[in-house]
């Protein structure tokens, strides 16, 4: 990647069959919202997030904006004009938290990383 160049990169998040993740903006703010961040080399100039399926729950009296089985989210990054030479690695982290019809599993956060080559 040279300098001041800008790309997209996909991150595949598969949600486990009977299981949803909340969206990144969910409809109440007592829910957990899917969040992608990133620290390193790049600038993240923007996370999309795929449209969020509606869904009926056995434990809200409205649908809840959600997420299920596989989909992608996509971040548009910038090379800095002082992004150091040669390979570097961008560190992301992805926090959800996964819910069935029954209950709410913790929240977790998981690493992403991006491998790159700035010249």
């Amino acid at each position: 990647m040279a300098r001041g160049s800008e790309f997209k990169q996909e991150v595949s998040v598969q949600v486990k069959a009977g299981f949803h993740v909340n969206s990144d903006k969910p409809d109440d703010e007592y829910l957990i919202p899917l969040k992608l961040t990133w620290t390193g080399p790049l600038q993240a100039e923007e996370v999309i997030f795929p449209k969020p399926e509606r869904m009926k729950s056995t434990f809200s009296p409205k649908p809840l904006v959600v997420y299920t089985g596989t989909f992608d989210i996509v971040t548009k990054f910038k090379v800095p004009a002082n992004a150091p030479d040669g390979p570097n690695m961008a560190s992301g982290k992805l926090r959800y938290q996964a819910c069935n019809d029954k209950e709410c599993l913790r929240p977790q956060t998981v690493d992403v990383t991006l491998s790159l080559d700035i010249k």
